[in-house]
């Protein structure tokens, strides 16, 4: 601090950093004390945005299907902004930028839609076996039963429900990337209108995995395991009006501990840059465009990218790998390319079975499934798969993933009627 004697003496107030103040015996001046500096990312922000990451992963196992999910959107909202704002903050799961990068979706309990439809109560028997709240009075599902039996037992036994409202079931599939030692994640999901004219046999629209009498309730026919399932109520009568329940997914994951930990949320945080760091976190305001996912592999491997909405697309890369682009703007290449793989589908199903199977099959999302069962080599010209298939004699299914002309590896599975047991290989 100093006093100033004949330069300045009226003067008073700020200029830059110091201070001057006008006082009997001059004008003192002093250095204004500095504002402690505030870091831009402190460990708040990243218990609350590291978290996005994995929201987004989720979002994208159920693709489309999230369309008419939330009652509530406003004009020019996204399904994924609703997502995100239900689930934010709410037991959050933190991956690292890299695996995020590499396609890694660790199977969450997220709120997945919302409304005013009487939603579906879920729980987990003794068994493991996941059993929705609604009654089925007398009715026990059979290979005979049809959809309007069911409609009739549901409608019947459970408040809310009416004649053509819709029932979705969803299934996830929690696994572990064995090559590249990340979570990878699937999805699969069935929707049945509860039709009270309809005579089909319910068994030929969804399969017994989450269409099963168990104590006289809707619930699956195995233990949940590995991922997560739940069962939706939904209501559109074409008028634009749709209705839906709030629902969560349930979830039995032995990997989602580890990923919802201080060491898992830090590390995720170092992947960006770290604590207090002046990078950016993603921001709760991402777009699935900016969030985008890529699975990068070492050199000499391949590249893929997916992105959110926007037109156009983009190909190219650079080095040894090739990139392709998801949904973006404008179009280019460049680099050098090299044919993209495609992940092997997935046959799931009981086997020894009695009188009947049903096989259901799953892949990549983008990706056609495409089957046979007398034992020869599927290709892009056999059988389509688009619902699940029963089985009544001991069967061998094959399938391949096809997408944009590559095909995958063909996946075997044997279903033995009676006895033996069944064998998937890739």
């Amino acid at each position: 601090m100093a006093n100033l004697t004949g330069i300045n003496t009226d003067m008073s107030g700020k200029v830059g950093q110091f201070v001057y103040r006008k006082t009997k015996r001059g004008v003192v001046v002093a250095q204004a004390p500095g504002k402690p500096a505030v870091p831009r990312r402190s460990e708040k922000q990243a218990i609350l945005r590291c978290q996005l990451g994995n929201q987004a992963a989720n979002f994208r196992l159920y693709g489309d299907k999230l369309a008419l999910a939330f009652e509530d959107k406003a004009a020019g909202q996204s399904e994924f902004n609703l997502f995100v704002q239900v689930n934010y903050g709410v037991n959050p799961v933190y991956i690292t930028k890299q695996d995020r990068l590499n396609g890694a979706c660790v199977v969450a309990g997220y709120t997945f839609c919302r409304g005013t439809l009487t939603n579906i109560g879920h729980s987990i028997n003794s068994g493991g076996v996941l059993v929705s709240s609604l009654a089925l009075g007398s009715l026990s599902i059979e290979a005979t039963t049809t959809v309007a039996d069911l409609a009739a037992a549901i409608i019947a036994n459970n408040t809310g429900w009416e004649d053509l409202d819709q029932i979705t079931f969803f299934r996830a599939i929690q696994y572990r990337d064995a090559e590249y030692n990340i979570p990878r994640a699937l999805m699969d999901s069935w929707r049945l209108v509860l039709d009270l004219a309809d005579e089909t046999l319910l068994y030929n629209r969804v399969p017994s995995l989450g269409f099963t009498t168990v104590n006289g309730y809707l619930g699956m026919s195995q233990a949940l395991s590995d991922g997560g399932a739940a069962w939706v109520h939904s209501r559109d009568r074409g008028n634009g009006n749709i209705r839906v329940g709030t629902q969560h997914l349930v979830v039995v994951n032995p990997l989602l501990e580890a990923y919802q930990s201080t060491a898992a949320m830090r590390a995720s945080a170092d992947s960006y840059g770290g604590i207090n760091s002046k990078a950016v976190y993603l921001s709760p305001n991402a777009t699935l465009t900016s969030i985008g996912s890529q699975t990068a592999y070492a050199a000499g491997g391949t590249q893929q990218s997916s992105g959110g909405s926007g037109s156009g697309t983009q190909s190219g890369g650079s080095g040894s790998g090739t990139q392709s682009g998801g949904n973006g703007s404008g179009s280019g290449t460049g680099g050098s390319s090299e044919t993209p793989t495609v992940a092997a589908p997935t046959i799931s199903g009981t086997t020894p079975f009695e009188e009947s199977t049903t096989v259901m099959m799953s892949c990549p999302a983008g990706a056609t499934i495409h089957y046979t069962t007398d034992g020869s080599t599927p290709t892009s010209a056999s059988t389509a798969y688009s619902e699940a298939i029963t089985l009544t004699d001991t069967t061998t299914v094959k399938a391949v993933a096809v997408k944009d002309g590559v095909s995958s590896s063909v996946t075997t599975r044997t279903f033995t009627k009676g006895s033996g047991g069944g064998s998937e290989t890739e």
